[in-house]
């Protein structure tokens, strides 16, 4: 881990990125958010904020149209959020966290952003709890593990962190509320402007809500207005949103039905608009004393109380932490939670003596010149290079990334009399889950492929995974059956369609490339009683699984006219399909991004190979291109399709998760792109996805585990899934032996290109 750098030495990013609320939703978070994005921009010209904010899809709210939104209750739009914010060019993200504005329990689905970007983060805490619930501290826990400096308003917060997070001290910055910087003006002199001329104004405001205490400081107004007849409580502000939707306006109803019976009603005004930054500033200037009679002991920061000491009001207050922090030194007075009497008693004293006044403004007035949103933005901006010079230097690891050559050993460890099993704890099969044709069928194909040094063990395994095909065709149904239990009971009488069409290609191609006559004999027999049937699925990837066996069936019996007529139309119904989905920014075959894409392109370009039809090769390899460029990352590595991504129509894929499947789809694709045009990028794309498996990927982790044949199943934000299911294991074999094709053929090619040399004379 580097050390932070000392302060000279650090250097302020010029790009960030900001989540929080923002305006016009009606919240203090969303206030502070927007003022910190424009205290950030005219602080530092030469940085750019890209402020992301939660919207909860209410009110119908129209944000500036540079605020990027995340749908606050929808999981994939974090993240979305989190892979634009990593292909920005960010160099650091600022949350400002408080656990309502985001999802999930406890707004937990902000972790999931967080989990996957790898910037530094800077996190601000609007709330610190000393007894949270469950699921708070579980969020808060992972909230500060993640976060490289985090940024609390009250001393109390930083005292939170360490005696009950065990935060160390050296990742903690103390920077207060911002505050607008306003010259200092004497009441009097704008009372004018509000209609307020020759009255004593006392003030309230921020969003209405029963933690407000403001019945208590109207209980106040009768004993103040009999010592000080021109004394005017303005309550300002709309009620809280969340309040109106599940209340309606009972709670300000209420209060004013206070002040009506205690008889001070002429005393009392509730302004009830959300007002803007300018207007509210007038309030405050106008204002002889604000008051916060807040009832939470352990608010830790209060914008509204900010506000009011950088306008240099007299200030009084409840104790809770915030206030009595900015309070302190005779910057403002403290009465009891809930203590009317003393409310009046302390105001009466205020509006009595205009010379304590006047030095309670002073004092408040000087202390918030160090709360100005400029002096903010120059302490956060600190605390954002700081954040970056912790972070560890990334250096390129030191690899092999040759090819290696195809293991059965973790094939064999996941395989039994019946077949393959599907899934795994780690590396150790998991019987609860049995068998299934998808992997069964991979694994014949493997067999076809992979040279065996004992004829006997090639033998036996090969007649395994057959004898599971065969047992899997129910002719009744016209389907191969899927799932299949340990105590070898079917689950089912038909499998989906895509697993009908993969068993179709690994009897093709069985028939076509198996050692020994008697399994390509059988592999044909069964191809030719289940392929009229199965001919009749409609699922764009079955169709591609099946022209794949029919392509290699019609190499194995080149007159057959069934697999000719297959290739001829499912390809021309791919083509259709591309035609009906495209759109200017996309040349893809569905409205949607889903499994084993790379498949579509390789069943055109095997079947234009076969049919000699320029039309589907062309298709072929523009869709391939098109998929390989959403399968790239901001540094060119492969980045297989999340699964994330699934489903969502006409999106940009997300990078998590990502499996094995997808990178041999693409090796295998582009080794049959290669076939037909022989350009250098073809194997460049191989290359890239098979280094998938090594350690060239993401998170620069290895999914291979070179020793014993192994793979792990998948790459997540925060690692490898460390299990080794079948699939994952067939995936890399079979890359590895496409890549071992690959690697003899440019050999050949090498070698016929090669000038004879005539041996020197004698």
């Amino acid at each position: 881990m580097k050390h932070p750098q000392s302060a000279e030495f650090q250097i302020i990013p010029h790009h960030i990125a900001m989540i929080g609320n923002s305006t016009p939703r009606k919240c203090g978070i969303a206030t502070f958010t927007t003022h910190c994005s424009e205290a950030l921009a005219k602080q530092f010209p030469d940085m750019s904020v890209d402020h992301y904010a939660l919207d909860d899809g209410l009110g119908n709210l129209v944000y500036a149209d540079d605020v990027k939104l995340i749908a606050q209750n929808d999981l994939i739009s974090y993240a979305e959020a989190a892979r634009e914010i990593e292909e920005s060019g960010a160099q650091a993200i600022w949350l400002q966290h408080e656990f309502g504005i985001f999802g999930g329990a406890a707004g937990d689905m902000i972790l999931h952003l967080l989990a996957r970007t790898k910037l530094p983060l800077v996190t601000t805490l609007h709330t610190i709890l000393e007894n949270p619930n469950p699921d708070e501290l579980r969020v808060m826990k992972a909230l500060l593990a993640r976060s490289d400096q985090i940024i609390v308003m009250a001393e109390r917060g930083r005292e939170i962190l360490r005696n009950h997070y065990q935060v160390d001290d050296t990742r903690i910055s103390l920077i207060v509320h911002g505050v607008p910087d306003r010259p200092y003006v004497e009441p009097a002199a704008i009372k004018r402007l509000l209609n307020c001329s020759g009255r004593s104004v006392i003030l309230t405001f921020g969003l209405l809500a029963p933690d407000k205490g403001i019945d208590a400081m109207i209980r106040a107004m009768p004993a103040i207005v009999r010592a000080h007849p021109d004394a005017f409580y303005v309550v300002l502000g709309a009620t809280h949103p969340n309040i109106v939707r599940e209340q309606g306006e009972s709670l300000r109803q209420s209060l004013e039905a206070l002040a009506g019976e205690l008889g001070v009603d002429g005393n009392v005004a509730f302004i009830n608009q959300y007002v803007e930054q300018d207007e509210l500033l007038d309030y405050l200037q106008a204002a002889d004393i604000y008051i916060t009679p807040y009832v939470n002991p352990a608010q830790i920061t209060s914008g509204t109380l900010s506000y009011a000491i950088g306008m240099g009001k007299p200030v009084i207050s409840t104790p809770y932490v915030h206030a009595t922090e900015i309070l302190a030194d005779g910057r403002g007075i403290l009465v009891p939670f809930g203590d009317s009497e003393a409310m009046a008693h302390q105001i009466c004293h205020l509006l009595t003596d205009q010379n304590i006044r006047n030095g309670y403004a002073r004092r408040a007035y000087a202390y918030g010149r160090g709360m100005i949103w400029s002096e903010l933005a120059k302490r956060v901006g600190r605390c954002l290079a700081q954040a970056i010079s912790m972070q560890p230097a990334r250096l390129a690891p030191r690899r092999n990334y040759s090819i290696m050559e195809p293991d059965l050993s973790a094939i064999l460890r996941m395989s039994d009399g019946t077949g393959m099993l599907q899934h795994s704890i780690l590396s150790v099969p998991d019987r609860n889950h049995g068998y299934c044709i998808d992997d069964n069928a991979r694994a014949l194909i493997l067999m076809t492929q992979i040279a065996s040094h004992d004829d006997e063990v090639h033998d036996r395994w090969m007649t395994t995974y057959a004898s599971f095909v065969e047992h899997a065709w129910n002719p009744q149904a016209g389907r191969f059956r899927n799932f299949m239990a340990f105590d070898r009971t079917w689950c089912e009488e038909a499998g989906s369609e895509d697993s009908s069409g993969r068993a179709i290609w690994a009897l093709g191609v069985t028939a076509r490339d198996a050692t020994l006559p008697k399994h390509r004999e059988w592999a044909a027999h069964l191809f030719d009683r289940s392929i009229g049937m199965i001919r009749s699925l409609t699922s764009p990837r079955a169709r591609a699984f099946i022209m794949l066996g029919a392509a290699a069936m019609l190499e194995a019996r080149p007159d057959d006219s069934q697999c000719h007529d297959i290739l001829c139309e499912f390809g021309s119904q791919l083509i259709y399909l591309l035609e009906q989905a495209r759109r200017p920014d996309w040349a893809w075959f569905e409205a949607v991004l889903a499994y084993d894409n790379a498949r579509l392109p390789h069943a055109l370009l095997v079947a234009g190979k076969q049919l000699n039809n320029h039309e589907f090769i062309a298709c072929g390899l523009s869709t391939l291109d098109w998929i390989v460029a959403q399968q790239t990352n901001p540094d060119g590595h492969f980045r297989a399709i999340g699964t994330e991504s699934f489903g969502r129509s006409y999106s940009k894929p997300l990078p998590f998760d990502q499996q094995p499947l997808e990178a041999q789809a693409t090796i295998e694709a582009a080794v049959a792109a290669y076939e037909v045009d022989k350009a250098a990028k073809w194997i460049e794309i191989a290359e890239n996805a098979y280094s998938w498996f090594l350690g060239k990927n993401e998170l620069d982790i290895p999914l291979a585990t070179a020793n014993d044949g192994g793979c792990y199943d998948g790459l997540t934000p925060t690692g490898v899934n460390r299990n080794q299911g079948a699939e994952s294991l067939l995936a890399l074999q079979l890359a590895s032996c496409a890549m071992n094709r690959l690697s003899r053929t440019l050999s050949d090619v090498a070698h016929e290109a090669a000038p004879e040399v005539a041996p020197a004379s004698a």
